[in-house]
């Protein structure tokens, strides 16, 4: 795999993309595994490299100023003025699909996802990459990990994720760590006259902001109707490790009940606890010289007190924390407010994975 990312570099992931290859590229949420949007064949390899239910739609990123109505149409208004106001960004647009872009990118609905993003090397790939395509190219990118897994922040992440694919199947492209750190907001506006914005997926934008711009609040909850988009599955966003999600009062308690204790409520019999380790992955400083306090087989670690920067660093502390030879992940569930909202839409998510 290529990680360089230098004008030649942008290129040739580019040429990669046109014929129908698969680019991971850098966005300023996740890395993305991109292909050319328009090629059914492309977007399979997508799914395929991925284990993604064909059933699950991706997202059509686009480059700076590109023309909606290519891959849209009935635009509304409202579009354009969520795109003036956080466009290149982590917000993700449902349209209704233009009827010549093939329905594989939406997972066989009516409905299309399109997002612009902010990151540098991203814009310059989608840029070259549409003109490769007279003015109109864009990549189908879902994040670049296998389905249902913790997405990836930093293309060390994709190459560990990928192992298995050479620079012909899979051309890398370096971008530094992401700096949001989780995918991006969804907002559904295909059917702004029956049911109004809805938030299909909580990010880094929030229903506030959305709001400041629309002059309503969005609905924050799907309703049975709502397109399907990507992350939206129960469980998504999980490690290998067993993750539990309890509040600071009840891992203090467990703590107090032993290691033992915990592996129990995660479901894992005897043979199954073969280190005896679990990882408390917590808000805030925890007491110790090296940044984490031990108690008989727990292993503390700090996160970021500051909903922003915890997300940035989420998915790289669940990755780190996943290869770390622990039975369980026991993971602080994040206050009840809605700057954390985000968080914990993912959290939950990956909790789910472990739930019977």
């Amino acid at each position: 795999m290529n990680t360089r990312t230098t004008y030649d570099s942008i290129h040739q992931a580019a040429q990669q993309l046109l014929a129908g290859r698969l680019v991971a590229f850098p966005t300023e949420t996740v890395y993305g595994l991109g292909a050319d949007a328009e090629s059914p064949e492309a977007v399979a390899r997508i799914y395929a490299a991925k284990g993604r239910p064909s059933n699950h739609p991706v997202i059509v990123h686009v480059a700076p100023g590109a023309d909606l109505s290519y891959w849209a149409k009935n635009i509304p208004d409202e579009a354009h003025a969520l795109i003036r106001a956080f466009w290149p960004g982590p917000l993700t647009l449902i349209l209704e699909r233009a009827d010549h872009i093939p329905a594989q990118v939406s997972g066989g609905q009516t409905t299309i996802g399109l997002r612009c993003p902010a990151h540098p090397v991203a814009r310059q790939l989608l840029e070259v990459f549409s003109a490769l395509k007279n003015g109109n190219g864009g990549v189908a990118a879902p994040s670049a990990n296998k389905f249902g897994q913790v997405s990836p922040t930093q293309a060390s992440h994709v190459r560990d994720e990928f192992a298995g694919l050479d620079e012909t199947d899979l051309f890398v492209l370096e971008g530094g760590s992401s700096e949001v750190g989780i995918e991006s907001t969804i907002l559904d506006l295909s059917r702004l006259e029956s049911v109004g914005p809805v938030l299909l997926r909580p990010g880094h934008i929030s229903a506030t902001d959305i709001a400041g711009v629309l002059g309503v609040m969005p609905r924050e909850h799907a309703d049975a109707a709502a397109p399907k988009v990507s992350g939206s599955l129960k469980a998504h966003y999980a490690p290998h490790t067993p993750l539990l999600l309890r509040s600071r009062v009840d891992i203090d308690r467990l703590v107090g009940l032993g290691v033992d204790a915990v592996l129990s409520l995660a479901g894992l019999d005897s043979t199954l606890r073969g280190n005896q380790r679990v990882a408390i992955l917590a808000i805030g400083p925890v007491a110790s010289d090296l940044g984490g306090k031990s108690d008989a087989g727990f292993t503390w670690v700090s996160a970021a007190e500051d909903p922003v920067a915890y997300a940035r660093d989420l998915y790289a502390n669940l990755r780190r924390l996943d290869l770390g030879g622990f039975d369980c992940l026991l993971v602080q569930a994040p206050p009840e407010e809605a700057a954390w909202h985000a968080v914990q839409d993912r959290l939950k998510r990956a909790a789910a994975a472990f739930s019977s």
